[in-house]
């Protein structure tokens, strides 16, 4: 704006001096308006350019991240029974950031192939610290996690996370329609494994009522779905996956009775023939686990069958008058 005014300025004195015309003048004023015009917008693309590669800088800084998971370089072959055993001998672990803090603290626990154990304990106890190590996200500080008798740091990545299935908390839904997201759990089954799997986790209910079935887009992070909803699609993947060990990650939480109901089912069917992990706020949703492992302060405080422990005057004793009333 600048450069035309100036622009108008000069030529009006020459025009008023009657050494330019008006029509010469309406010409400069143009060239300025498009040469300004210009320059603006190579400005607006400059700031484009610079902000596109501060984020490369940013794609490449993670591109070339490293795990501080290192895999063995000649890892063992895996073993593969149809069930998984998993044995934890004396664990300790420490976060990197709260390195003084043992979240884990010498825990030994066997699980027998086939076994249902749930975790419980208050906030903070170390539950999800096991799973974390469980898939090796983090390496222990000290001791060692077998599967089927093999040390996991000995595994490849790719094998251990193979024979685990997980249904998170707070399941990650793709921007797809209902079947490429449950296939997610094993990209090469076929559409009818895929619905299979569906019928199973009670996807299906729910799916037949949606505009295109199983080819309606879910939206980004599933927001066309309910919290149930995405927990059973979760359920699926994990069948589909078919996986001998399932990890269950509060997979019921926040949801209500009717919804919860029709959740159990897709879990039990989950849970057929493998061995299972849950880990649980909610007493009522584990009373049928084979076993209940008590934590508190990263340490197993107690373990027995949820009958037995209800007897004691112990810590699973205290939450289960708090949520039961008895």
């Amino acid at each position: 704006m600048g450069t035309i005014i100036f622009v108008l300025w000069v030529g009006a004195n020459q025009a008023n001096e009657g050494r330019m015309t008006g029509g010469q003048l309406a010409s400069f004023i143009l060239y300025a308006a498009l040469v300004a015009g210009s320059v603006g917008t190579m400005a607006e693309v400059w700031g484009d350019v610079m902000r596109a590669a501060g984020a490369t800088d940013r794609l490449l800084e993670l591109l070339h991240a490293e795990s501080a998971i290192a895999e063995t370089a000649t890892p063992q072959p895996l073993h593969q029974p149809s069930q998984a055993a998993i044995r934890f001998e004396q664990v300790s672990f420490h976060y990197p950031a709260r390195s003084q803090v043992a979240a884990l603290d010498d825990i030994t626990l066997e699980i027998a192939p086939g076994e249902t154990v749930a975790l419980v304990g208050p906030s903070g106890a170390g539950k999800t610290t096991l799973f974390q190590l469980l898939l090796r996200f983090y390496d222990v500080t000290t001791g060692c996690i077998r599967l089927n008798g093999q040390d996991i740091r000995q595994l490849s990545l790719h094998d251990l996370r193979n024979r685990i299935a997980i249904v998170p908390q707070d399941p990650v839904i793709f921007s797809a329609n209902a079947l490429e997201n449950i296939r997610y759990g094993r990209l090469a089954a076929s559409d009818n494994q895929v619905m299979a799997a569906a019928k199973l986790a009670q996807v299906e209910e729910f799916v037949n009522r949606l505009p295109k079935g199983y080819q309606t887009f879910l939206g980004e992070r599933g927001t066309r779905l309910s919290g149930g909803q995405r927990q059973r699609i979760a359920i699926a993947r994990a069948i589909l996956k078919n996986a001998p060990l399932l990890l269950l990650d509060e997979a019921t939480s926040a949801l209500d009775a009717e919804s919860e109901i029709l959740l159990q089912e897709g879990l039990n069917a989950a849970m057929k023939g493998r061995t299972t992990l849950i880990i649980a706020h909610r007493l009522a949703t584990v009373q049928k686990a084979d076993r209940i492992v008590v934590l508190e302060h990263g340490r197993i405080v107690e373990t027995g069958t949820p009958g037995d422990l209800r007897k004691q005057s112990g810590l699973y004793a205290r939450l289960a008058r708090l949520q039961f009333d008895v």
